[in-house]
């Protein structure tokens, strides 16, 4: 089969060094996702400041929506606490306000005013951090002209490690009022709303992924046909296995592409898709850790055994009754897994699943 994938060359110059390689693995093969950035635009256009979340299951493409965004925007500042040694409050103050210092506030100071500026970052403690940084993002605004827009764009909200700053503070000590022309785009894992991690007092709105299914498939198929431009049926078949999980194509097309036919059919690569291949079973077997932690509780292990079972979603009541558990029980742990889950109404009630079917199918492999 012929194997094209369009390829855009992008700059990464602007941002961090530790970002750029990220930066260009996203935006690989990058296609769709207009109805984001149309949503973006018009919050932006809408509002004088505010917050801007978009949430999806993991692999649904936030990352490279993002990776995208910025890399068309390089006036924003960038940061991704999903990158090893990234999700901690001091790395993400330092990051961010060397950025504002260097693309906003270095061209337009005197010498001697930043490298104050700069002292301060190098000596900064993580508990001082919303301070600084509400300074820098106000000495921006006050520069910016009524047409010009300060954008922070940060990546996995959900990687954030919380223990790095203090109890009931702002994840990443994010502030709580914003001035104008000062927006800040954000992308992370489905969350119970108890536990946002953020209070703010400025306009905001949430774009979740899951509510848009045709938007999402009409992307995947494009992203698809990419490498099967002459094998439409396949794509179409592939686009319902995918489950519109961009993670789930770009590990299982390369070997689809290498050993099929153009007019290949989904029963001839059956063998092939039900072969992981190394990288998304290691994705697969960091989403079992973070959901078990220390270590499974009983209750905790009967439910991961059941929903790795079901295809079609289960109720916390029905849960409860097959496992002969107590449904509070049943429920604490499936609040504590909710960025892994799909849910549904059913008959009325709220069912839930795994996020994808071939998670399950690698959970139920494993010796849990």
């Amino acid at each position: 089969m012929n194997f094209s994938p369009l390829i855009t060359p992008i700059s990464t110059a602007t941002y961090p060094p530790e970002f750029q390689q990220l930066l260009r693995e996203k935006t690989e093969n990058f296609t769709g996702r207009q109805f984001v950035f149309s949503a973006i635009s018009d919050f932006l256009d809408s509002h004088s400041r505010g917050y801007f979340t978009i949430v999806g299951t993991p692999g649904c493409g936030k990352s490279s929506i993002l990776a995208q965004y910025v890399t068309a925007h390089p006036r924003s500042i960038y940061y991704n606490a999903g990158v090893e040694g990234k999700n901690r409050s001091h790395d993400f103050l330092a990051s961010v306000c060397t950025q504002l210092i260097d693309k906003y506030l270095a061209a337009n100071a005197e010498t001697s005013e930043i490298v104050k500026l700069r002292s301060q970052i190098d000596n900064l403690e993580s508990d001082e951090g919303n301070w600084f940084l509400s300074l820098l993002l106000q000495k921006v605004s006050d520069q910016l002209t009524d047409r010009q827009k300060l954008i922070i764009v940060i990546d996995t909200l959900d990687a954030i490690a919380l223990t790095s700053q203090p109890p009931c503070t702002n994840l990443f000590y994010l502030p709580r009022y914003l001035g104008d022309r000062t927006y800040f785009i954000l992308a992370r894992r489905p969350f119970l709303k108890e536990k946002s991690g953020l209070l703010i007092e400025a306009p905001s709105q949430l774009l979740d992924l899951r509510d848009y299914p045709e938007q999402n498939r009409e992307d995947v198929l494009n992203y698809i046909q990419q490498y099967l431009s002459t094998a439409p049926e396949l794509a179409q078949q592939l686009a319902t296995v995918s489950e519109n999980n961009f993670l789930y194509l770009s590990q299982m097309l390369p070997a689809i592409v290498g050993d099929s036919q153009p007019d290949a059919n989904l029963g001839e690569t059956s063998s092939l898709l039900s072969e992981l291949p190394p990288g998304l079973a290691a994705y697969y077997q960091n989403h079992y850790q973070q959901m078990r932690g220390d270590g499974f509780s009983p209750v905790e292990l009967a439910v991961v055994s059941v929903l790795a079972k079901s295809r079609s979603g289960l109720s916390v009541s029905a849960i409860g009754q097959i496992i002969d558990e107590d449904e509070y029980d049943v429920e604490k742990a499936l609040d504590n897994w909710c960025e892994f889950l799909n849910t549904q109404q059913i008959a009325g009630e709220i069912c839930y699943s795994f996020y994808h079917s071939s998670f399950c199918d690698w959970l139920s492999q494993q010796s849990i």
